[in-house]
């Protein structure tokens, strides 16, 4: 019974960590246009900060601890499948590494990057999670 609850945990902090990486980079497209001084950027910085802080970071330590407390009771740490979705999970993690720089690149008043650049970045945790999903369904190895 405890593996289900630890499943559920998983399923719930994934679903917590990917809204968060998919909502900060479209907060940094509205944040990018704004002058740093002005009472929007101030808001934004806020929002971002709490986002990260307090959503983001707890949901990916869970979603973590949970993912490798399954991996290694019910399969060992064995399969192809599964050693490419840590992979995934490694890389989704670094972009999440890169979303907090980028928070506080506008928390300083830092920002070089275009609007555009974090619609593209947008993207990346998207592509991650749709192979993820895919080899945890798919099993094709």
């Amino acid at each position: 019974m405890i593996d289900l609850w630890v499943k559920v945990l998983h399923v719930v902090a994934i679903i917590s960590w990917m809204a968060g990486l998919l909502y900060l980079p479209r907060l940094f497209v509205y944040h990018a246009g704004l002058a740093t001084d002005s009472d929007a950027a101030q808001l934004f910085v806020l929002m971002e900060y709490r986002l990260y802080r307090y959503i983001m970071i707890p949901a990916m330590v869970v979603a973590w601890l949970t993912g490798l407390w399954m991996a290694w009771s019910a399969f060992g740490f064995r399969g192809g499948w599964l050693h490419a979705k840590l992979l995934l999970v490694v890389a989704l993690s670094a972009h999440h590494g890169f979303q907090g720089r980028w928070r506080r690149a506008f928390a300083l008043g830092q920002n070089a990057r275009p609007a555009r650049f974090y619609r593209i970045q947008n993207e990346v945790p998207t592509l991650l999670m749709i192979a993820i999903v895919a080899l945890v369904i798919l099993k094709p190895f």
